[in-house]
């Protein structure tokens, strides 16, 4: 008797439908899964095996054949279990065959029966309304995460058992649904905050600028002039994310494993760190079945990078396409995969090698060639897109003693006015699938960075002197929109231009 049922596979961030076919028939016992397996669903054998006769079912001993289609993508992980396991039970004539029809089941078998929570979840319910799928059976831990999806009824199991009695008709369970989804917390639970900052004025500013119009930032300056300090604090003042961005961000940290059970989406914007040994794969993403890296798990959020200059130049380069494209391309002989990677790159680095160039606390002990090699790590096309850059000097002995900090303002105010900025971008870029001014193209700044006569001469002076390039000329004006935006500004006046220009200490 054979039995079909739909089940899902994960390519990329995307998910695509899978067939499952169960045939039971007379012939000696063996139990065979075809439809390009790997070595998870393979096992999945003994597990679906075990777990049926922990279930109290009758594990039929005769010829059975399991295909997985369509045949040439390849099935990853334990998901493929619960539908294994129910075509099996139905073939055997525990449940109606026809109960399974227009019903996607995911799920993972522990050995008593027991259904466990399983990766990728959201995209896989996403995508089932393109394939006429209405009812999908998941994990009970995966529930709320699943829920997402409003047009699809969810059905959250925690034992096989239960999911048979419930396609019997023997029990009654009502679609999942999770009504508090669009309510969520706006403030970032940390104790860090902006107010513990001493100086460093004009990097604060900046900070605050990369925030209000995502661009992305980098800090030179001696160890100890607080440059990790205040990256790890602009996580505290970026606005929430809307739900259409968390749900760009839940996608990919679900298929890479992150959420945790009873969550439904990544509500606080990522903030990634990942150390200066990282591999260009890790970074990107890829493997030999494309996987996200760390570009994609930052997506509308925060990549830091850390002592900029340790991180292998090779790693590095891999960086200009997702700066400048917002997205990841990974080809493999077996796949080509696209992950979204639209991030705010935060870096720092040290001046030079003892990192004492240009501080007046302590002598440089580099030469002028050392300070050139060690700078020249940073390719020009990279540092060319990275929109402000600004140096951290070291702090005076007055303001490092200093017991009260009365000029450093605290991230609660300088949210306020990053959301307002924000704000007015959402309102300009609305139906163009933009959020921030960092993301305008050729068209865009155009048409909205409008400066005003004494904007314009002094960018072209600025130009003529100091050699932009023209991928740096479109990032001041980038810049300058969003300082306008700070002080509500439609035109973009000659001293959003200076400061912008300011924002460029390493093309001077």
């Amino acid at each position: 008797m054979i039995s079909f049922l739909h089940s899902a596979a994960v390519q990329g961030i995307n998910a695509c439908l899978i067939d499952v076919e169960v045939d039971i028939s007379s012939g000696l016992p063996i139990f065979s899964i075809v439809g390009l397996p790997d070595t998870a669903v393979k096992e999945s054998r003994d597990r679906v095996v075990s777990a049926i006769k922990n279930s109290g079912f009758d594990f039929p001993t005769k010829k059975i054949t399991v295909n997985l289609a369509p045949a040439d993508i390849k099935k990853e992980g334990g998901l493929f279990d619960l539908p294994i396991a129910l075509g099996i039970i139905a073939s055997s004539g525990t449940i109606a065959a026809k109960s399974l029809n227009k019903i996607c089941a995911i799920g993972e078998l522990s050995l008593d029966g027991k259904i466990r929570p399983v990766k990728g979840i959201l995209p896989i319910v996403l995508s089932l309304e393109k394939f006429g799928i209405r009812k999908i059976i998941v994990p009970e831990k995966n529930k709320y995460e699943a829920a997402v999806a409003k047009n699809i009824e969810v059905y959250p199991f925690g034992e096989l058992q239960e999911v048979v009695k419930f396609l019997k008709n023997e029990i009654q369970k009502v679609p999942f649904s999770n009504g508090n989804i669009a309510t969520h917390p706006e403030e970032f639970s940390t104790t860090a905050d902006f107010a513990d900052i001493k100086g460093q004025f004009f990097a604060r500013r900046a900070a605050e600028v990369a925030s209000a119009g995502g661009h992305n930032m980098i800090m030179i300056g001696p160890p100890g002039s607080g440059k990790t300090m205040i990256a790890k604090r602009i996580p505290t003042i970026l606005p929430p994310m809307s739900f259409e961005e968390s749900v760009e961000t839940t996608k990919i940290w679900s298929v890479s494993g992150l959420m945790q059970a009873g969550e439904s989406l990544v509500y606080q914007r990522p903030f990634r760190s990942p150390h200066h040994t990282t591999s260009s794969i890790a970074l990107v993403g890829g493997g030999s079945y494309p996987k996200p890296g760390e570009v994609s798990l930052a997506h509308n959020g925060v990549l830091f990078l850390d002592e900029l200059t340790e991180f292998k130049r090779d790693v590095l380069e891999v960086l200009r396409q997702p700066l400048e494209d917002k997205i990841v391309t990974v080809s493999r002989a077996k796949n080509t995969l696209t992950f979204p990677a639209s991030f705010m790159l935060i870096a720092s680095m040290n001046p030079c090698q003892c990192g004492n160039y240009g501080s007046g606390a302590k002598e440089c002990t580099c030469n002028p060639y050392q300070v050139m090699k060690y700078r020249s790590k940073i390719s020009g096309p990279l540092m060319d897109r990275i929109d402000i850059q600004v140096e951290v000097p070291a702090l005076k002995i007055e303001e490092i003693t200093s017991e009260k900090n009365t000029d450093a303002e605290n991230s609660y105010n300088i949210k306020k006015r990053v959301v307002k900025a924000r704000h007015i971008q959402l309102e300009r870029f609305k139906g163009k699938n933009m959020y921030c001014n960092a993301q305008m193209g050729p068209k865009e700044i155009k048409k909205y960075c409008l400066l005003d006569d004494k904007a314009c001469i002094l960018l072209k002076n600025a130009i003529e002197k100091l050699g932009f390039s023209a991928r740096a000329y479109d990032r001041i004006l980038k810049v300058a929109r969003t300082i306008a935006d700070l002080a509500a500004s439609d035109i973009i006046s000659s001293a959003h231009i200076a400061e912008a220009i300011k924002y460029r200490s390493l093309d001077k």
